[in-house]
């Protein structure tokens, strides 16, 4: 694989992270986050609706002090992009993560009933006041993204993309071509097949390693985030970034259609 890092923000990350979506305040919650960091996962993901806002809990309370070469992204405003829910989300997510800074922050969701403007407008002021670094989108359109550029500079888009879901093709081509990381979630979520498994067994590795390894090789601008709350499973998604998949490899994994 010619690229392993990524820079993201300010800080150059290994192209795999983390998906936080079930993550519990427990003491194995805390001690599992911990863990991740400390194999090497130096881009973790949550958001201030992920259970409850326990995720955002644990890992704040996980990572105190906050190792520095960490970039944990959070999102708000997923049900509504209303400047004062917005806000009221952010320093919940501040209070929870026990930083007084963002590293980046994600427009969960735009509203259809609020201006995408207005909405980013209040994550801008929280940036100009060095509150949170950077900004990132999510589930957006090409015209979107160049619409919340208008606002302010967008680091990372989070959109669904996976060998099994590739509805946001023309996306991933575009954050490539303007240096905006691509984020997908849910990179696993259905990716099994015969090519699959031909595939990984002639590279001894796991379907789910050559599914983020496709990932990986269809753009220099993919960071995926599978989730997961075991140490094992994690280990077995970084050394996707030790395979280096041909380029007929990677067609034969394409979908026909």
């Amino acid at each position: 694989m010619p690229y392993t890092t990524i820079r993201l923000g300010d800080a150059d990350v290994p192209r795999i992270g983390l998906g936080t979506n079930r993550l519990t305040n427990t003491a194995d919650g805390r001690a599992f986050i911990r863990d991740a960091v400390a194999a090497g996962v130096l881009h973790v993901d949550t958001a201030h609706l992920y259970t409850g806002g326990a995720s955002e809990a644990t890992i704040g309370a996980g990572l105190s002090p906050r190792p520095a070469s960490a970039v944990i992204a959070t999102k708000g405003g997923y049900r509504n992009g209303d400047p004062a829910t917005l806000r009221a989300e952010i320093e919940e997510s501040l209070s929870r993560l026990q930083t007084d800074a963002i590293d980046l922050w994600y427009l969960h969701r735009v509203d259809p009933s609020v201006a995408l403007e207005e909405s980013l407008g209040v994550a801008a002021d929280y940036r100009s006041r060095g509150v949170i670094r950077h900004i990132g989108i999510s589930e957006v359109s090409v015209e979107e993204i160049e619409r919340a550029r208008a606002v302010v500079p967008i680091a990372a888009v989070q959109n669904e993309y996976s060998l099994a879901e590739r509805k946001h093709d023309a996306v991933v081509d575009h954050c490539a071509a303007a240096a905006i990381v691509f984020v997908p979630f849910y990179p696993l979520r259905h990716v099994q097949s015969d090519t699959l498994a031909e595939i990984a067994a002639a590279h001894d590795a796991t379907e789910s390693q050559i599914a983020l390894a496709w990932l990986l090789h269809r753009s220099p601008a993919m960071l995926p985030i599978p989730g997961t709350l075991s140490l094992a499973h994690l280990a077995e998604n970084l050394r996707a970034l030790e395979i280096a998949l041909t380029d007929a490899e990677a067609e034969a994994l394409v979908p026909a259609g």
